[in-house]
């Protein structure tokens, strides 16, 4: 039996990323196999310097000292809290609003909370949302987070003053093959017959 000796193209994904439709969009263009890996925020850029990744989808910011980067999309910041909490009787709130609750896990937006603020050891996205639903603190997550760890037992609002956070695409500076630039065409919604 011969091995399967396709090319492979793997490329990270932060949680809350949709790479769906462009994985679609790359098997119906490409004879290169695509695999699509989970990473986390702390380690989405370390397998794109590493080599263990071609490329991923990040959530901004990131140093890219020596990385490529095309900013794809924003996303909504949202508080998350427990059903009983009283973000769920409003429509969105401010930092204001939050400024005498308990953070249980920082944002990426870079927002600075106070250190009464965030007294909580580092968690995932999964646990932070666990832990306000028991009714303790509240998070600030990306709204695609937010529904990809939805509860019935947590309510999420808009913070509106809130700069939102940025999925990109990011590869080394050195990595520019034409697969690479497939991928990149892909992303940017390039049409098959359409040049860089």
């Amino acid at each position: 039996m011969t091995a399967n000796l396709r090319p492979t193209l793997r490329v990270g994904f932060v949680t809350g990323a949709t790479p769906d439709k462009w994985a679609r969009a790359w098997r119906e263009r490409r004879r290169e196999r695509l695999e699509l890996v989970p990473v986390s925020e702390d380690e989405q850029v370390e397998g794109v310097r590493d080599g263990s990744l071609d490329m991923a989808l990040v959530r901004l910011p990131v140093d890219t000292d020596d990385l490529h980067c095309i900013r794809l999309y924003d996303e909504v910041p949202v508080v998350v809290a427990g059903l009983e909490h009283v973000v769920g009787a409003v429509d969105e709130v401010t930092l204001d609003d939050l400024a005498d609750e308990q953070l249980v896990r920082p944002h990426a937006s870079g927002w600075t909370p106070t250190a009464e603020q965030l007294d909580w050891p580092p968690m995932s996205e999964r646990d932070a949302i666990e832990t306000v639903a028991a009714g303790t603190g509240v998070v600030v997550v990306p709204m695609s987070v937010a529904r990809l760890h939805q509860r019935k037992d947590v309510v999420s609002r808009p913070v509106t003053d809130l700069e939102p956070t940025t999925i990109a695409l990011v590869w080394l500076r050195d990595r520019d093959d034409d697969v690479t630039q497939a991928f990149v065409g892909v992303v940017r919604g390039r049409r098959v017959t359409s040049s860089r």
